[in-house]
């Protein structure tokens, strides 16, 4: 005997289904409805960071060079510490390493800020919040394309040619851009509910830089050493640009070095896939996490 379904009560909804990766298939769709929008704010906050500024396009590669004459300051004294020389390759290995924390550490500070400071289109008209975040990133991304251009006139100087590891670089910029759009979705979201949390990432993007080598190579820390430094995702991806653009590594075999009478790992081929979980796991993560909490934004703006 048949029996027909009775409705639901007065007041409820149909409960959603849950399907796999259903937040983060509708949060990539709905943003790739809304590209133009996301074209249109990445130009807006470009033209932010340069409008009536003195040095124009020339912040696009400050930021870098920056990081690097620090690096240089304190691998000087290191070198006259140790009794050895500054060679043109370390000059090179920390700006290439340089550049990549300098797009980190750039996006990182503007995507935490994105829904705070857009509150007035948050609260007023509908799109997918997460193109806010995702602008900023872009935005650096120009920025740091910028640093590129000028990074491949300056490395031949250096004495660094190309070779065919050099091809492992798109692969490790992406993931950088993917981790870094991670921590991005996330942080913003984070600082949508706990205002502090802006404040928290300043602290530790301003000290991060001692705990990713970026002025320095994880084996110079001993294997241990190295291996601590190495759960920091950011260091498979840093490392992975030094060794295969400056020293010609293929990132799928392993390197060793030899540190004060001690063999080091310099590299490991899990420290790649490890980075790689990271990068693209934190993304399903974060854009899991974003489109849940999607709808409380209003609320908390």
């Amino acid at each position: 005997m048949s029996t027909a379904s009775s409705p639901l009560p007065s007041g409820t909804t149909n409960p959603r289904k849950i399907v796999p990766f259903r937040d983060l298939r509708e949060a990539f769709i709905d943003v790739l409805e809304h590209r133009d929008l996301l074209q249109q704010l990445t130009l807006r906050d470009i033209k932010l960071r340069y409008k009536q500024a003195v040095m124009g396009l020339a912040w696009a590669v400050f930021m870098p060079v920056l990081i690097v004459f620090s690096g240089l300051i304190i691998r000087y004294a290191m070198s006259q510490m140790s009794g050895q020389h500054l060679v043109p390759v370390e000059v090179a290995n920390i700006a290439v390493k340089g550049l990549g924390w300098a797009f980190f550490v750039g996006a990182i500070g503007f995507a935490t800020a994105s829904l705070i400071g857009n509150m007035n289109l948050v609260t007023k008209i509908y799109f997918p919040r997460e193109v806010l975040p995702l602008s900023t990133v872009g935005a650096q991304m120009f920025d740091s394309g910028l640093g590129v251009v000028v990074l491949a006139v300056i490395l031949p100087f250096l004495g660094v040619r190309l070779h065919p590891s050099t091809l492992w670089a798109p692969l490790l910029f992406l993931l950088l851009i993917l981790f870094t759009t991670a921590a991005g979705l996330a942080l913003s979201c984070a600082n949508l509910f706990f205002r502090d949390v802006k404040y928290i990432v300043q602290v530790v993007l301003m000290f991060g830089i001692f705990f990713t080598p970026v002025f320095f190579e994880p084996s110079m820390l001993g294997a241990r050493g190295a291996f601590l430094v190495m759960l920091n995702p950011l260091t498979g991806i840093l490392e992975g640009l030094r060794l295969s653009v400056i020293a010609g590594h293929n990132l799928f075999e392993p390197l060793y070095t030899v540190v004060k009478g001690v063999t080091v790992p310099e590299w490991q081929p899990w420290e790649l896939w490890y980075s790689v979980v990271w990068s693209i796991g934190g993304l399903i993560a974060a854009g899991t996490l974003f489109r849940r909490v999607q709808p409380l934004f209003a609320e908390y703006v």
